[in-house]
């Protein structure tokens, strides 16, 4: 392999680094019809009456959309392959608003001044309602979220809404609750993690227009090119063929993009004028109307013997969907089956969830996705145990993790065919100084540090759901162009997928233009996320460059005048073995041009039936101060088995940055309602975001396995990444004070007040 294992320089590199105008909004239309949206001030209303006609009356206003305007068709806008386990419970514009900030009325006009002028000018008359927000009291409440009755799931997750749930389930394999009752150690607890803000740099925007053809041309940042076509479809009741969607530069998206938060705005406007439109969210409106990730309530309960074999693991979750069920039905599995399956040796588990409805913001894909908030209460739960045993927990993991080989019951039945767990304990265990620090040291001057632990896996790709295809083709001069429907969003996949065919090709990724996405031209991609593009679309490219290579080594052999069976493709020419004769790529590349009937172009496609998980370990060190309960980040020693690494600095920069994100779920980030249901976190100066100076020294190393169902041997890293600093800061805080916290963030009150009450 000369390409992949390779740390190649990202594709778009320079164009990103000197401020080249690629993002949605620098290539919108200057002409564009400026969209805002009026948003509700109530949790939970009816509007009674809306009266637009002084609004109506500004300059430069075209036109305001209510829900009078809109169809009457339910849809969701969450970003999944057909058939949406997340129900239909959306309309473009409702009658029935259901969180502060819910959509009211689309204002469009020519200049962002009018349109602000006119959105204070529509006058909105609300028969207020009773709002269910505490999510412990929405299940079976006399308040429904969702009483309408063209409410609708296409799949069976028991979704109800005239009980508020979005979805509920629950599985088994063993007697728990018997194998629970004979265990020597049993530990129980209840651990909450609040909705998190993605925080990306670039917010929410879409822009759209009509073609010559009268086809509605939509360009967004997002993940997901070829759902949002689907969603668009059904949200405005017209075929799909007379939708595209294009993708440009994304300026980041952690799955926040893996919802259709702005695409349906502009392009009802534009359907009603014919009019290019345009929508840019403010900072605002990302923090109060957009798609966090799920407040979680998970209990576990853990039982071991007297030699430290974890026997039994209960896991049940409460998951808050918010006012709409985008992802609410699929976020919640993760949180149970990437969490109990790391303890392969447990004899029996059980794992239930409830997924409700509340009139708060709809929450929507994180990275990590609903497996943060389980590998938190889980691998926190193992630490308690470890402590209540008297054990070293590195040793407790050691004793009970899954291995390769194993068949993991509470992942589907899935063998581990790769992983590299253990050594990924041992080596983070030396890169910290477990042996020396653990459990904590006095550092004097009111000072003590301690060290913690924590796993994580994660999958590859939706087993059995999730498709992918490309096309590569050849151009004259023999250089190639790849064709992929995968959603580049700064993680650098149009590179990495460069890295693959060009091995498969045995030239340079320079040789290969990437073009991606437009679902006019581009091959069917589900899209990025649920850590796919390597592990799934990588598989398209070497199924591509397989088929490639032969029409190359058809076509080169016909020019030489002999047997395909004769001839052999080095990457730069067609040659005969037996003789000293070749023709270089480049003059085949120019001589297909003419004369011929077959194109040298290749199509692949690949869905997996297994979702092979990635693995990681992660040992923080913090420093407490005992005077004020201050927590700080020392050091974070992190080692991930991603199997082949493809592109070691796209890696590292992945998992440093996924830990970060994990570090300000752990310590800083809080979403925060009023007792009315308003969010009140939303900007940075509410909403806390670590800085590169709040996360400390991050540490990253590689033990890599060989995943045999993979490009090139490769899994996933993009959402394993984040899993692991809360369950190890929260560690490392006990180990350090002594105050076991289950309520993220860790703030400074919540351990001075820990300390005092165990001096208590």
């Amino acid at each position: 392999m000369k390409s992949v294992n390779a740390p190649i320089m990202k594709k778009d590199a320079m164009a990103l680094v000197t401020g080249k105008p690629v993002y949605t909004d620098d290539i919108a239309p200057k002409d564009c019809l400026v969209c805002k949206i009026l948003r509700s001030p109530h949790a939970h209303a009816v509007i009674e009456e809306i009266n637009t006609d002084i609004a109506m009356k500004v300059p430069g206003i075209e036109c305001i959309l209510t829900y009078e305007d809109v169809p009457d068709k339910r849809f969701t806008m969450a970003g999944q392959t057909y058939p949406e386990p997340s129900p239909y419970d959306r309309l473009i514009l409702d009658r029935r608003v259901r969180f502060v900030g819910d959509a009211v009325a689309i204002v469009a006009g020519k200049t962002e001044e009018a349109v602000e002028k006119a959105l204070k000018l529509i006058k909105v008359k609300y028969e207020v309602l009773e709002a269910v927000l505490d999510f412990h009291q929405a299940k079976d409440a006399k308040i429904l979220v969702h009483p309408e009755e063209n409410w609708k799931a296409l799949c069976d997750v028991d979704a109800d809404n005239k009980r508020n749930l979005c979805a509920t389930g629950s599985e088994q394999n063993g007697d728990v609750d018997k194998i629970l009752e004979d265990c020597d150690y049993v530990v129980e607890g209840t651990y909450h993690t609040q909705a998190n803000q993605q925080a990306m740099m670039e917010t929410f925007r879409t822009y759209t227009y009509m073609d010559t053809y009268g086809r509605l041309n939509v360009v967004s940042s997002t993940q997901i090119t070829f759902h949002v076509r689907r969603i668009l479809a059904n949200a405005l009741d017209i075929p799909k063929s007379q939708i595209r969607v294009i993708k440009p530069r994304i300026g980041g998206g952690f799955g926040a993009k893996q919802t259709v938060i702005t695409e349906v705005y502009p392009a009802i406007v534009t359907m009603k004028t014919g009019k290019p439109a345009k929508i840019v969210y403010t900072r605002e409106e990302s923090q109060i109307a957009s798609s966090p990730r799920h407040e979680m309530e998970v209990t576990v309960r853990v039982g071991a013997n007297k030699e430290g074999k974890i026997r039994a693991i209960d896991v049940y979750t409460l998951s808050n969907t918010g006012a709409f069920g985008e992802h609410g039905p699929t976020t919640v599995g993760l949180s149970g089956h990437k969490s109990i399956p790391m303890y392969g040796q447990a004899e029996a588990f059980r794992f239930a969830y409830d997924v409700v409805y509340t009139n708060k913001m709809s929450s929507g894909a994180y990275r990590g996705y609903g497996a943060t908030q389980g590998i938190f209460a889980v691998e926190s739960a193992v630490n308690e145990l470890a402590a209540k045993m008297q054990m070293d927990p590195v040793e407790l993991r050691l004793k009970n993790i899954v291995r390769e080989g194993d068949v993991m019951p509470a992942y589907y039945g899935e063998t581990a065919n790769s992983c590299a767990l253990d050594r990924c304990l041992l080596r983070a265990k030396e890169m910290i100084d477990w042996e020396k620090k653990y459990p904590a040291r006095d550092m004097g001057n009111g000072k003590v540090r301690g060290v913690g632990v924590a796993m994580a896996m994660q999958g590859s790709s939706i087993s059995k759901v999730d498709h992918a295809s490309v096309s590569i083709k050849v151009n004259d001069d023999g250089f190639y162009s790849l064709m992929i429907g995968a959603s580049d969003m700064g993680t650098g996949c149009d590179t990495i997928l460069a890295q693959m065919a060009a091995d498969c090709m045995d030239c340079s990724a320079d040789d290969f233009i990437v073009h991606g996405v437009d679902t006019d031209i581009s091959p069917y991609d589900s899209g990025s996320y649920a850590s796919s593009t390597t592990y799934l679309t990588g598989m398209a490219v070497v199924k591509a460059c397989d088929s490639l290579r032969e029409k190359i080594l058809a076509q080169g052999a016909k020019y030489l005048e002999c047997d395909v069976e004769e001839v052999d493709f080095d990457g730069q020419k067609v040659f005969m073995r037996s003789k000293d004769v070749s023709i270089s790529l480049k003059e085949i590349g120019n001589r297909v041009m003419t004369n011929n009937e077959e194109a040298l172009v290749a199509a692949g496609a690949h869905s997996s039936p297994v979702s092979p998980p990635p693995f990681m370990v992660g040992m923080a060190e913090v420093e407490v101060d005992k005077e004020t309960g201050k927590v700080e980040l020392i050091d974070y020693a992190a080692v991930v088995d991603c199997g082949t690494v493809v592109n070691p600095n796209l890696a590292r920069i992945q998992t440093e940055g996924g830990i970060a994100q994990g570090i300000g779920m752990a310590l800083y980030e809080n979403v925060v309602y009023n007792e009315k249901g308003q969010c009140l976190s939303n900007s940075f100066m509410q909403y806390k975001i670590p800085s590169r100076m709040d996360v400390g020294d991050i540490r990253v190393e590689f033990e890599s396995s060989y995943e045999p169902t993979g490009p090139f041997g490769a899994k996933s890293i993009g959402e394993v990444v984040i899993n692991t600093p809360s369950p190890a800061i929260a560690h490392a805080v006990y180990n350090a004070t002594g105050v076991q916290i289950k309520e993220l963030p860790i703030t400074s009150e919540k351990v001075y007040m820990g300390m005092q009450n165990n001096e208590n």
